[in-house]
């Protein structure tokens, strides 16, 4: 049976461009994720966030299917440029009131809020000032940071800076697959960087000086490796490979965004989907290939639920901090059946797979405290568009309707039960 402490946190997650839409409403100003996918071929079929999930109207409904799990929390952000237009001090009250609404109804259903400030829409206006290679980007972030710090003062105390910088760095700076769409040199790439960290260092302590109780950390990612075998030796290839340094600042290694930065981080939050099996071979290290037709996610990414037990457990003896899993979870061709419900066995297999493997890290003494489903809803999947699903419950996109997955119902008895429905027999039970 799996084994979670008695106070572990399961939630769920989302960010604001992939649900919200309403993006010319509330005096929200533009991001560059709104002037990204809509450069013609960025995105697969021309899709964009304008609409989304609609969350800007329908964010009750999406509280209401958090309750109705259970969430003992909600990770979800806020969009820069709907409290700055501008990405500046010109405050946008309307936009401020939007989030007020979530925060007060989340406590009163008992679900704790967990904000993140920056799930990637930088507003353009600082874009067009030279974004994350300019170093007045990192002091605007910091304004922001304090100004909602003071908003949510007593009823937000747990805050994500960033989510994935190696994701809106590399991807969004360096091969441009992502907004907006640059290609920049390595120097140009360091400057990101450098300003990347500086907006951390400035937002934790201006979070820390508004109130003593916030606790702030960052969702990070990067190339988790787990031991092919449980010989010493590839359990140390493995470690030694996941805080491996490759050449160049385009590396999506962990150690890119916390080495150095443990004394501005009480917490550390890993996006984690999969790993890759390593062994000590004659030459040092090496990685063991995925079997061929081996499992594989909707979005083709390999299912690989041991890197959910080694990641944490290596991030653990690295930094000694405690630790949330921020984002797991995983594409289905999900559908609507004839009975009108939504079955999605292989979502309820994956996670059964995963969150045993997590169990056996905190049984290995891991500090993890957390677990944060992605996502609450299906939702906008970045360059990918709307044709991959990560929900709990499903989106018919046409008309907005929510449908509750199996795998929500499941997940809801996770939750109860604390862990308790993982055990190797009756698992799927629930779901049908």
């Amino acid at each position: 049976m799996a084994n979670f402490p008695g106070n572990f946190l399961w939630g769920a997650a989302s960010a604001a461009y992939q649900i919200e839409g309403g993006v010319k409403e509330g005096g929200r100003g533009r991001s560059i994720w709104d002037v990204f996918s809509h450069t013609p071929g960025r995105i697969r079929n021309g899709d964009h966030g304008d609409v989304a999930c609609d969350s800007y109207h329908r964010w009750r409904e999406d509280i209401r299917l958090a309750r109705e799990m259970g969430l003992g929390a909600y990770r979800f952000s806020a969009a820069w440029p709907r409290i700055a237009p501008d990405g500046d001090t010109a405050w946008n009250e309307d936009g401020f009131a939007y989030y007020d609404q979530i925060v007060d109804a989340l406590l009163e259903a008992g679900i704790e809020p967990w904000i993140t400030l920056y799930h990637w829409d930088l507003p353009q206006t600082l874009q067009n000032q030279g974004g994350w290679q300019n170093a007045g980007t990192a002091r605007a972030f910091a304004g922001y940071a304090a100004r909602m710090g003071e908003r949510f003062k007593g009823r937000v105390t747990h805050w994500f800076t960033f989510n994935e910088p190696q994701c809106f760095i590399n991807l969004g700076c360096a091969s441009g697959e992502h907004a907006p769409g640059l290609q920049l040199d390595e120097d140009s790439l360091e400057m990101c960087w450098k300003n990347f960290r500086e907006a951390h260092i400035l937002a934790a302590g201006v979070l820390h000086g508004v109130d003593a109780n916030n606790s702030v950390g960052m969702a990070s990612t990067g190339t988790v490796c787990y031991p092919a075998s449980s010989r010493p030796e590839d359990v140390e290839a493995a470690r030694e490979s996941t805080f491996a340094l490759p050449q160049g600042v385009r590396s999506f290694s962990h150690t890119l965004a916390l080495d150095g930065m443990r004394e501005h981080l009480d917490l550390i939050g890993i996006n984690l989907y999969h790993g890759v099996a390593v062994r000590m071979g004659e030459a040092g290290p090496e990685a063991v290939p995925c079997p061929v037709g081996g499992p594989r996610t909707a979005i083709d990414w390999p299912i690989t639920p041991d890197a959910l037990e080694w990641g944490p457990r290596f991030l653990a003896e690295r930094y000694h901090l405690p630790l949330y899993i921020s984002e797991n979870g995983l594409s289905c061709r999900d559908q609507i059946f004839l009975d009108g419900k939504v079955h999605d066995p292989q979502r309820i297999d994956f996670l059964t797979r995963y969150l045993r493997a997590l169990s056996r890290a905190v049984d290995s003494g891991a500090d993890v405290r957390g677990y944060f489903h992605w996502s609450l809803t299906d939702n906008f999947e970045w360059a990918e568009g709307y044709s991959q699903r990560f929900g709990l419950a499903y989106v018919d996109y046409a008309t907005g309707e929510r449908t509750l997955k199996d795998s929500g119902a499941w997940y809801a008895d996770v939750i109860r039960s604390n862990g308790g429905n993982l055990q190797a027999e009756g698992t799927m039970r629930c779901a049908w």
